[in-house]
């Protein structure tokens, strides 16, 4: 074998043990639940939400926020797997996709949210294949159908292994990736009951607490001043309130001249307390025809898919 060769299989074999490295989630820590802010809304126990989904609508899919007391459904994919189904009375909170491959999985929510045709089950596989590593040849046809309805081109090429595709080969016989994952393994031997993959990522037991002074249904502040928090139904499903204080916009409803937007998707649901699933948020349960706002400020949020298309709506009244 020439020197050169050795060389350079050499150099695969590093970057192959620093991609294995890079993919490990990083774990909830007591200090990242201290963010929540000791100053909570008052709210009368009586009062009823109203329903984020008849707020108008940025060009980017955010909410228009107006003061009031909001709520809404969205779907939720497993992030996390090997741990507890959420439950009834599990805190969370908001923050970044992390680990693996996060931009394409920020891509994946965030466009499922245009795709409403997309089986949302197709959508947690295809996020199960990605944050385990596996094979994206190994997903079935459909599955791998729906992925090119969410991602670009050159996304996919890239969960195909792209041009260092070959390293993935080389750290597979050296054992740098983990060769005893489940999720992996099921993908390899080519099953596709959802149900299988179902039972080895979200486990059916309660879930271990980790810190007992956080209430379930503590508001998280954002830095806008108004209010939110996450009731997750089970991992399918969140459902999250938010609360914008009176006095807080002007006579336009804006904050310092711009509009106030809240747009979840493309962030994850933090388990605040305990070791439950981590969850992706995609799209509202309601899809809702609303009033489309072209406003000019963008969100603080992960950057979203460069590659999503923004329909032209005509201007509010037309």
């Amino acid at each position: 074998m020439s020197i050169a060769l050795l060389r350079n299989l050499f150099l695969l074999i590093i970057l192959s043990a620093c991609a294995s490295v890079s993919r490990n989630t990083k774990a909830v820590s007591n200090s990242e639940v201290d963010i929540y802010s000791s100053v909570q809304p008052s709210i009368d126990a009586e009062q009823k939400p109203k329903s984020l989904m008849d707020l108008p609508q940025s060009q980017d899919g955010g909410f228009v926020l107006a003061p009031g007391f909001y709520e809404a459904e969205f779907k939720t994919y497993c992030l996390q797997p090997g741990t507890p189904d959420p439950s009834q009375g599990d805190a969370y909170l908001q923050g970044a996709v992390t680990g693996y491959r996060k931009d394409i999985i920020e891509s994946v929510l965030v466009n499922s949210r245009n795709r409403p045709e997309v089986d949302q089950r197709n959508v947690q596989l295809l996020l199960w294949s990605i944050v385990s590593g596996s094979d994206f040849n190994k997903l079935s046809s459909a599955v791998q159908s729906d992925a090119f309805k969410l991602l670009t081109p050159k996304q996919v090429f890239t969960l195909k292994g792209g041009v260092m595709g070959v390293i993935k080969t080389v750290s597979q016989s050296s054992g740098a990736f983990n060769g005893g994952n489940d999720i992996q393994r099921l993908f390899e031997t080519g099953i596709s009951s959802y149900e299988s993959f179902e039972r080895l990522a979200v486990l059916k037991e309660p879930a271990k607490i980790k810190r007992k002074d956080v209430k379930y249904d503590q508001w998280y502040k954002q830095d806008e001043n108004y209010y939110v928090r996450y009731f997750p139904v089970n991992y399918k499903k969140v459902r999250i309130q938010v609360y914008v204080p009176d006095g807080l916009m002007d006579a336009e409803g804006k904050v310092n001249g711009e509009h106030l937007l809240f747009d979840p998707t493309g962030l994850q649901a933090i388990p605040a307390f305990t070791n439950a699933q981590r969850l992706g948020i995609g799209a509202p349960v309601l899809d809702m025809i609303r009033v489309i706002i072209q406003v000019n400020k963008k969100t603080n949020y992960p950057q979203k898919s460069p590659d999503k298309k923004i329909t032209k709506t005509p201007p509010v009244g037309k």
